[in-house]
């Protein structure tokens, strides 16, 4: 895997920032980029980030605001407890994201970034017993590595996180939740934002192609199997990691449309 550190995302972008500021910064910018490409829920769903160097802390956005109203400096740290460490707006974290996150960093010290949403393409697939079905190159990522875990209503029952651990497991990446969304997790956050990025076009075009009721052109078993394993050596290849230029890409854009997230 790339020897760069696990923050190092925006070092090219802001040469002056400190490991934990840049992190801040990266978490900042994939809330902007999920509102940008409208797949955020109003106030709801939730991105965190774990403390650099640090297995008890993460960062998460203060209960309350639109993604796009997120800012750097006003992120909220809390520990794996729940207890608020620093909280700039005074706003507290939602209580349902901070259970999932918290069984996800507290079980999964490879994963520095959590993220959750709750769209319609993705929540529609989260309700189908099939899942994710292999279709197309897109789907083809998420050939093998997708956990699953059931629904078992809002996730206030801090109770829940074993389970949730249990079934996502210790390596799997991308995780379906029955009947309520979805979540991908990264060693950063670029990793974890392009994975939701890709996992929700994939449940677009399944949402389409089976809305269409034409028949499905099938994908030989064998290719689908080698084009996960192409997926998988590019994202392990790549000089900084699979996800580093577009990560970078999406900076840029970000400076254009959505430039507020990284005061």
């Amino acid at each position: 895997m790339s020897s760069q550190t696990d923050y190092d995302f925006v070092r090219d972008t802001y040469p002056n920032l400190s490991e934990q500021e840049r992190v801040r910064v990266d978490l900042a910018a994939a809330y902007h980029l999920i509102e940008h490409f409208q797949m955020s829920d109003s106030i709801y769903t939730h991105i965190s980030a774990r403390v650099p160097g640090d297995n008890e802390h993460f960062l998460i956005n203060p209960y309350g605001t639109r993604f796009g109203e997120v800012k750097a400096s006003e992120l909220v740290t809390i520990d794996l407890d729940g207890t608020i460490i620093d909280d700039p707006c005074d706003m507290g974290a939602n209580p349902a994201g901070f259970t999932i996150h918290s069984a996800i960093h507290g079980a999964r010290h490879d994963v520095k970034c959590a993220l959750h949403t709750h769209t319609v393409a993705g929540v529609a697939v989260s309700s189908m017993q099939t899942g994710i079905l292999p279709l197309n190159q897109w789907a083809l990522q998420f050939y093998h590595g997708v956990s699953r875990h059931k629904y078992e209503g809002i996730a206030l029952n801090l109770e829940e996180r074993e389970r949730l651990v249990k079934d996502v497991g210790p390596e799997n990446k991308t995780l379906i939740l029955d009947n309520h969304g979805l979540m991908t997790m990264g060693e950063n956050v670029g990793e974890a934002f392009t994975l939701m990025y890709n996992l929700e076009r994939v449940c677009k075009v399944q949402m389409s192609v089976l809305a269409s009721g034409q028949p499905v052109q099938p994908i030989d078993s064998d290719v689908c199997e080698l084009t996960y394993q192409q997926y998988k050596h590019f994202a392990e290849i790549s000089q900084r990691g699979g996800f580093h230029a577009e990560w970078l890409a999406y900076l840029r854009l970000l400076e254009k449309v959505s430039p507020t997230y990284k005061e």
